[in-house]
Parts: C-alpha cells; sequence; structure tokens
C-alpha cells in the first residue's frame, strides 16, 4: 500500500500573460512569415519553450549582429531591449517585432518620462538581467543607478545626489524584499517618487502570495522554473522564507528527489511565470507512481489579463 501524501497546488502558476503573448507572437510571426524567423535572446527564460519554437522554426540568437539573414525578420524577448537595439535593427533593414511584456514597456515609459522630468533615477533590479538591461538602455548612459539590495541603499551619498530623486523596479523582484529596499530608499530620502502603480507585476505577486500561503503547511516545496527565470528563483526564496525551509528549483537538469519525496507527508508545488504547465502534470504524475495523493488547489487570485498582439501580427 502507497503511503499516503497531500500535494497543495498553488494558483496562480505557470504561465502570464506577457509569456503567453510573447510565445504567440513567434508562433504567429513563422505563420505569416514562414520559417525560420530569428529571436533575439530566449523568448521567455524557459528551456522547453525555447525548445518548441527551435523545432517550429525559430532560431535563437544573443544580438542582431548573429542574423545570418537579413530578410527574415527578428523578435525581440519578452524581458525588453534597450533603445540600441531596435536603432541597429532598423540600420541594417531588418524588420523585427517586439515581444516586450506591456508591463515592462510600462517601466521603461516611466523612465523616459522621469528622466525628461529632470529627475535621478534609482532602479531596483538584478544586474546583466535582460530586463534591467533593457531598461537601463532606454536612457543616456549613466541615467539610472542599479541598486540590488539594502546595502546598496546605505552606500548611496545624500550629496551626490544634485537634482530630484526618483526610482523604479524590474517587474520579477520578491514583493517582500523589494518593499523593504523601498522602505530604506523612502527614510534615506524622504522625498523620493516612487511609481503610480507598483512596477512589480500582477503576476510576479500574485504568484508570490500563492506560495507564502501554502510554504509553513509543507515538508517539501518544489517551484518548477529555469535557473535564469527571475521570477521561478523568487518563489523559492519566498517559499522558504514564509516558513519552507527545503524549498527546491525543479529545472530542466534536475533530477526528482525521490528520496525526500518518500520522507515527506505534504509537498507544496508552483511554477515560474514562464513554465509550461505540462511541466507542472509531469511533476505530479512522477509523484504519483510512489505516493497515494490528494491534492488540493490553493487559490488566491483569478487571473483575466490578456494582452493584445502587436498590430503587425493582428
Amino acid at each position: 500500500m502507497k503511503k499516503e501524501l497531500k500535494i497543495y497546488l498553488a494558483s496562480p502558476r505557470g504561465f502570464c500573460a506577457g509569456v503567453k503573448r510573447a510565445i504567440e507572437i513567434v508562433e504567429k510571426s513563422i505563420n505569416k512569415y514562414g520559417s525560420p524567423v530569428y529571436v533575439r535572446h530566449e523568448i521567455v527564460h524557459n528551456k522547453q519553450v525555447v525548445d518548441e519554437l527551435k523545432k517550429k522554426g525559430a532560431i535563437f540568437v544573443d544580438e542582431i549582429s548573429d542574423v545570418k539573414d537579413n530578410s527574415r525578420p527578428i523578435i525581440f524577448s519578452a524581458h525588453g531591449v534597450p533603445k540600441s537595439v531596435p536603432e541597429e535593427a532598423k540600420f541594417k533593414n531588418l524588420s523585427y517585432v517586439d515581444a516586450t511584456c506591456p508591463l515592462v514597456s510600462k517601466v521603461h515609459r516611466e523612465s523616459e518620462q522621469l528622466h525628461k522630468k529632470g529627475y535621478e533615477i534609482i532602479l531596483i533590479g538584478h544586474k546583466n538581467h535582460p530586463e534591467v538591461v533593457g531598461t537601463m538602455g532606454q536612457l543616456p548612459k549613466g541615467s539610472i543607478r542599479l541598486i540590488e539590495t539594502k546595502s546598496d541603499v546605505e552606500k548611496l551619498k545624500v550629496e551626490d545626489f544634485k537634482r530630484p530623486l526618483a526610482y523604479i523596479t524590474q517587474t520579477t523582484l520578491s514583493v517582500d524584499d523589494t518593499a523593504e529596499i523601498i522602505g530604506h530608499l523612502k527614510r534615506k530620502f524622504p522625498a523620493i517618487k516612487g511609481p503610480i502603480k507598483e512596477d512589480i507585476c500582477y503576476a510576479t505577486t500574485n504568484r508570490q502570495s500563492a506560495v507564502k500561503k501554502i510554504a509553513a503547511k509543507c515538508d517539501l516545496f518544489f517551484i518548477v522554473g529555469s535557473r535564469n527565470s527571475s521570477n521561478s528563483v523568487r518563489l523559492v526564496e519566498v517559499a522558504k522564507k514564509a516558513g519552507c525551509t527545503n524549498s527546491q528549483l525543479m529545472h530542466s537538469e534536475k533530477e526528482i528527489p525521490y528520496d525526500e519525496i518518500e520522507k515527506s507527508n505534504t509537498i507544496g508545488i508552483s511554477s515560474g511565470a514562464s513554465a509550461p504547465e505540462k511541466l507542472v502534470q509531469a511533476l505530479l504524475n512522477n509523484i504519483k507512481k510512489g505516493r497515494e495523493v490528494s491534492i488540493e488547489e490553493i487559490v488566491v487570485a483569478e487571473e483575466k489579463v490578456v494582452f493584445k498582439l502587436p498590430k503587425e501580427l493582428n
């Protein structure tokens, strides 16, 4: 007789509206223009998604200079790109489709408006993440100062800022950690201006809320997602902080830890915003082979957000 196991399934989980839109942009571009179409960087941070799009006719490149055939279109990833990238595409007469998530584009517009109004800008985000590179690349070099931690706030000198100050954030950060950093910024710079509406996106916030709600009940927590997916890695951190110290990222190369599953009575499962639901179902099916499983889905929000496709694909 198999030992009983309770699984708490976090909801919402998996694909957000920006990821769905980006994948659809690649598929519709292949349908419209034929294959191959080029994609600059991983369209979303998930190996399985990228591999499936390769099979359909997408060629992934690091830079525009890697494009071998200038008659083919190139798609920019959901994370957004610096201004220099579309400029280079125009210079080379490449047609392009921009799959930047509209919520990332909102942060880009914010930064431009703040810059126009004469603000000095602090960006809270992770160095070298494509979204951060894209946001910092909206303005002339040196216009945006990046901070990652509370200790980075300590290092800022009040006298270094001659003009009014504003902050923006990456869209996929930990909600709680970012709130702490913002608190430090506001104590140090009481007049600092924040965004009218939070920059951290609805999907990141909802997925973290769902994980927080169940983590303390779990002996083990699995987040399905890629190692380079910021929002997936944050979910692991959130689960640990919320009370499940044994929280693990289930990425494409990770073996399922059956020995740890065997020792557990309760397991939590969620997935990052770029992880397909079939990966969650595959994990569940593998767990069911060795245990008598009962599943309870814990829903914290209903997501009805849908983003329109770029007009050239409608």
